[in-house]
This record gives structure tokens, sequence and C-alpha cells, in this order.
């Protein structure tokens, strides 16, 4: 018997029935379905009291998800997609999203046409786009104290207010260099068009094996967005007495105190997203974010040279 899973984001109702009504209509079908809600991919909220809230990477797959599910269905938004990447990521299930919210810039399609896609995906006609994750992690010492799975990006900044920031920042095997902003963003290719876009940024399409760093408001002119090889992994030394707080995903993540590190790398596990129909980036852009279309209106009532 075939296997399929379904994610939904349980706060929004329409979710949670399409979900059901999948479930029973796969199950009629022949297949095995395990169904979950995206809040098991929530990475947790840490405190002053509690600065650290840490499951293991490997530790937020679902119940009956594994590497013999043939792709999961994913009901939601971006953010019900960058939680079910770290629910799936480590057993490679592909996944198809389906965009019940608003901008849905990593979804594949819509609840309108949810029945031709299931019926494209059953029947495997799609390709697989591959994208590249980060682990993240904090060390005090060589202690583990906390890791995750990132899809977009990693972000550390002062808590409650907005304040300069110090940090010491080692990529790779080169020498650290000393930034001082409102924060630091680090993103992969699939962040690029997120946070770091905002924080000025580039856009860099999935396909390059590169990973940016970003200041977030920097005091300085000369500290710019910096690209660079995946291979090359960056660890992260806090300045700022007493702590920070890291955000990964604009989900969860923890404290960051003077005496811990922040150590990124590009990860062994990647996002499978089902594509219905080849892969277009730049058509991605020209719908969610408006690139490359004309700056000036042409009326069609002039005849243009």
């Amino acid at each position: 018997m075939p296997k399929v899973g379904i994610i939904y984001n349980d706060i929004k109702p329409v979710a949670g029935r399409v979900a059901i009504e999948l479930k029973d209509k796969l199950t009629a079908a022949g297949w095995d379905v395990s169904i979950t809600s995206s809040i098991g991919g929530i990475l947790g909220y840490s405190n002053p009291e509690s600065p650290v809230c840490h499951t293991p990477i490997d530790g937020l797959t679902p119940p009956g998800f594994d590497s013999e599910m043939k792709f999961a269905i994913v009901l939601g938004g971006d953010g019900t997609v960058l939680a079910a990447s770290r629910q799936v990521a480590p057993c490679g299930i592909p996944i198809l999203a389906v965009n019940t919210g608003h901008m849905g810039f990593l979804t594949e399609t819509y609840l309108n046409q949810l029945p031709q896609a299931i019926d494209q995906a059953i029947a495997g006609e799609y390709e697989i786009e591959e994208r590249a994750m980060l682990t993240v992690k904090v060390l005090r010492g060589e202690s583990v104290l906390w890791e995750a799975l990132c899809l977009n990006e990693m972000v550390l900044h002062r808590e409650p207010l907005t304040s300069m920031c110090h940090f010491e920042i080692a990529v790779g095997r080169h020498a650290p260099v000393d930034i001082a902003a409102d924060g630091v963003i680090v993103s992969t290719p699939t962040g690029s068009t997120a946070y770091s876009l905002s924080a000025g940024g580039p856009v860099v399409t999935p396909g390059v094996p590169a990973l940016q760093l970003v200041p977030i408001c920097p005091h300085s002119l000369a500290s710019r967005a910096l690209v660079f090889p995946d291979t090359e992994p960056v660890n992260i030394y806090p300045v700022n007495i007493p702590r920070l707080v890291m955000v990964v995903d604009g989900n969860g993540g923890c404290y960051i105190f003077p005496e811990d590190r922040v150590y990124l790398e590009r990860s062994p596990y990647s996002v499978k997203f089902i594509r219905l129909q080849p892969p277009e980036f730049f058509r991605i852009l020209r719908e969610k974010l408006g690139w490359g279309l004309p700056h000036i209106a042409k009326p069609t009532s002039v005849e243009l040279p």
C-alpha cells in the first residue's frame, strides 16, 4: 500500500477541513495516509528563565513519516512550509505545497487547483527541485546547547529593543571580521527573497551553491552583504552583554550569551519540492515580487514604436 503524508496549519480552519477531506479521499483510493499538524515543526520560543528550548533535528519527524513515503501534501502558507520542511527533510520526503495563506512564495499550487495537482502527483508527473538547508547550532565549548534545520535564514539580534550589536564572524578559514550592526542574517538562496532581501541583500537563484551574510542596518559604509560558497562554515561570536536572541526561519530560537558560539554549515539534508511544471524562478519573482515588470505603464490605446 503506497504511503502519503498530510501536514496542515491547524490555525487555519480551511486547511484543517481540506486535510480531513484529502485523508478520506486518499484512504478510499487505497493509500496509507499519515496526517499531522505543522505545529510539530515549530522550534519553540525561549524566554530569559528558560533560554534554551531544544528539540534535536531528528526529533521533529512526525509518527508514520519515513523514507518509504512517496510524498507529503502541505496545506498552509510559507510559514507552514518552513515548519514542514524541518519535519520531513531528514527522511527525504518530497512535499507538494498548497497555498492557503497569503504570499505563498514557497508553495506550488492553490486550493482551487488541488484536485488536478493531487492527480498529477499520484501519477508521478512532476519534477523534484531540491533546496539547500542550513544546520544551525549553538555551542558552549564543545557542548551543543541547541540545533535546528533552517531553510530561509538565521537572524541574530538584541532583544527587546533594536540597538547596536557587535559580532566577531569567521567564514571558513578566513580571518575573523568585526561587524557592528543591529543584527546579522545568514541566508540560503531560498532565504535570499525573505528577510535578507528586505535588509538589502541580493537575490540568489536556488541552484547557486552559496550562502550570504547580511548585516542589518550596519554602522559602517563598508559593511555590505557578502556572498560566499556554501562549503564554508560560519562561526559567530557575540560580543554583547548580557545576551542576544537568535531566530531561525522567523520561527523560534534561543538566547545567545557571550560565552556561546553560533555555528552554521550547509546541512546534509535538503528540502525536496514537487514541481508540477518545470521550475521557473524568474516567473515566481515576477508573480510574487513584481521583479522585471515595466516600471512605466504603457497605455494600450497608443501605438508604440
